[in-house]
């Protein structure tokens, strides 16, 4: 069943045309990623898609009443607006359902209304969005986060991760993913790659991650110079089938050339006089002409900037430690750091990657132990946040700003303008203003600025984030024949398993450990790791199934669940302090007054026991 058509669409801004004739379709079920240099109008395509701009030809054709979900890289939510409003705010069926049952929950006198609205989240199959809400929220690591937390309060990646979740939760027909993969750790991107591998499971999408793209993906469509071409197959199908296509494309141009200088000499002999047989020769001309002056080189970003010489002595790490209150990012590691190390860092997010960044560079201050550097390093460090580009300054005086001249390897100089062309910004383009490029160029272009500080010691924070694949190659190739020292935050697994030769694993709680292979390996260790861990734990027993009562006593919603977990450690806390109070009743130190205070104290604190454990056991039976 066909989902989607797309005929001969265009795109263009002003005088430049980004591409034109673009036609494709998708069936249900059919997956198919999107890949193009930064720049070349991945986004634009994406939006025409999901009709928040429309094309200047062609047309964009949806089957009649599909559903379709957008996950783009500028969504915003109201920061205002709590969890639980952003869950329930849509205006579908099941929505309406869930909020009639929690106003019902609040009206607990009113039975009939109650059972009216189980009888509604049971036939609605509510439950299982609630418990949908509850799985994805533990699956992105965010199952700490209160539903009645405000939006406005999460971090920068939970954001990001907040719109993939709430797009999972509408189920929609069709799915447009802009790299669905950004600030994701690999469980979750595993686990993405299993939820978007289901036959029924429709989707189109741009994303860097090739690794992510060959398990999901049975179709690419590439755009190159304004056009499109579609391959029937994974990442590696495509990239064989588009260099038989790039090799008889060259050799079209070679004969369109030769036959072209023939023709140009035709024409200037040709007698003014024009029969019909002339002008059909006049109009294959014009079409050898365009064929022979087609691009054949492919734009290639060359990176052979100067590095300053390395000493002897690096970079020493001797027990280091750092915390946050009770948070333990770096427990007493040490590391000597070696000419040609190439270092990959892992860990799942939040276990303070960056902040060991910033402890090495001496952007923070140890808690303990010290950082020593050798005095010919010279770092450059690349941030996932980046640099402020100003939208109103033309690239070429970002990097006039650095430097005019700028020098290369074997004493040789080029120029800001020649620099820039190396990095893929033609001369045309170089007197852009910077608030007209893509992500990806912003990124590129911040890339640039690193390198020209001739760095001995690169440090790479996430630096694949809205790069395209292409630049990605040319990035990896440039990383292998880099003579100084590299580290590297990425979960690129493909990029990872490219650049570096061993990982430091942050394993949590401040413990760092270094795997001696490629990030792939290490993740094949840590899931045979977990597999050995779970067989080796003893079976627990299976208790009875207790007879279900009624609708209400099978299901707990969300908020009750919460309740019921919470509650346990509630109870264990007080049961603590309660055992904590009744053996200060003994202490004979204890005057007449303290002791009566003590006693009431201890009264209050078993009354309240006992209300949080009777509440506990309500849930408890019905859960």
């Amino acid at each position: 069943m066909n989902l989607l058509s797309v005929e001969n669409i265009s795109k263009r801004f002003g005088e430049r045309v980004l591409f034109e004739g673009v036609s494709f379709g998708l069936d249900q079920g059919q997956k198919m990623a999107l890949v193009a240099k930064n720049g070349e109008g991945k986004t634009t395509l994406l939006e025409l898609l999901s009709k928040e701009q429309s094309p200047d030809g062609g047309a964009v054709t949806w089957r009649n009443g599909v559903s379709i979900g957008f996950l783009n890289q500028k969504d915003e939510f109201d920061p205002d607006l709590a969890l639980k409003q952003l869950f329930y705010q849509a205006d579908s069926d099941i929505s309406k359902v869930i909020e009639e049952y929690h106003q019902a929950m609040q009206d607990a006198n009113n039975q009939d209304r109650l059972q009216r609205a189980l009888n509604k989240m049971d036939s609605a199959k509510a439950w299982d969005y609630e418990a949908k809400i509850e799985k994805l929220l533990s699956v992105f690591e965010m199952g700490d986060v209160s539903l009645d937390q405000k939006v406005g309060t999460l971090s920068g990646g939970q954001k990001k991760r907040l719109s993939l979740i709430k797009i999972l939760l509408d189920e929609p027909d069709f799915f447009i993913l802009d790299e669905p993969t950004n600030h994701l750790d690999i469980p979750m991107i595993e686990w993405l790659e299993e939820y978007f591998s289901q036959e029924n499971i429709t989707l189109f999408m741009v994303t860097h991650d090739r690794y992510f793209l060959n398990q999901v993906c049975n179709q690419i469509i590439e755009l190159d110079q304004g056009q499109a071409y579609k391959y029937d197959g994974g990442y590696e199908y495509f990239l064989e089938k588009k260099a038989l296509r790039e090799e008889t494309q060259a050799a079209e141009v070679a004969k369109a050339k030769n036959l072209y200088r023939k023709e140009v000499e035709w024409m200037r002999r040709m007698p003014k006089a024009r029969g019909t047989k002339a002008k059909s020769r006049i109009d294959q001309f014009y079409d050898t002409e365009k064929k022979a002056k087609q691009k054949q080189k492919e734009d290639k970003l060359q990176l052979s900037i100067k590095s300053e010489r390395l000493g002897g002595k690096i970079i020493e790490l001797h027990h280091l430690r750092k915390s946050y209150g009770e948070i333990k990012i770096v427990d007493d590691f040490s590391y000597t750091f070696k000419k040609g190390d190439r270092i990959g860092i892992a860990g799942k997010n939040g276990v303070g990657k960056t902040t060991f960044l910033n402890l090495i560079l001496g952007k923070e201050d140890v808690d303990g132990g010290k950082v020593v550097h050798g005095e010919t390093v010279q770092f450059g460090y690349y941030t996932q946040k980046g640099i402020e580009l100003k939208g109103d300054k033309r690239i070429i005086e970002v990097v006039k700003e650095i430097a005019e001249v700028i020098p290369l390897e074997k004493g040789r100089k080029i120029t800001a303008s020649q620099l820039l062309e190396r990095f893929l910004f033609p001369p045309k383009q170089q007197y852009t203003y910077v608030s007209k490029l893509s992500g990806g160029e912003r990124k590129r272009l911040y890339l640039l600025t690193i390198l020209m500080s001739n760095p001995n010691f690169l440090i790479l924070d996430e630096p694949t984030n809205d790069l395209d694949i292409k630049t990605i190659g040319v990035l990896e190739n440039f990383l292998s024949d880099f003579q100084g020292c590299l580290m590297v935050v990425s979960h690129d697994r493909a990029f990872m398993d490219r650049v570096t030769d061993h990982i430091f694993h942050f394993k949590g709680d401040g413990l760092i450990k270094d795997f001696p292979g490629t990030y792939s390996a290490l993740i094949e260790k840590n899931k045979k790791e977990a597999v050995t861990e779970k067989a080796s734990k003893p079976a627990k027993e299976e208790g009875k199934d207790k007879p279900k009562q009624d609708n209400q006593a099978e299901k707990l919603g969300y908020m009750e669940r919460r309740e019921f977990n919470k509650l346990e450690k509630e109870i264990e806390k007080l049961e603590q302090k309660k055992e904590e109070l009744t053996a200060s009743l003994s202490d004979s130190k204890l005057d007449s007054d303290e002791l009566l205070s003590r006693s009431e104290e201890l009264g209050q604190l078993v009354e309240v026991i006992e209300t949080k454990t009777a509440r506990w056991m309500e849930l408890a039976d019905r859960a």
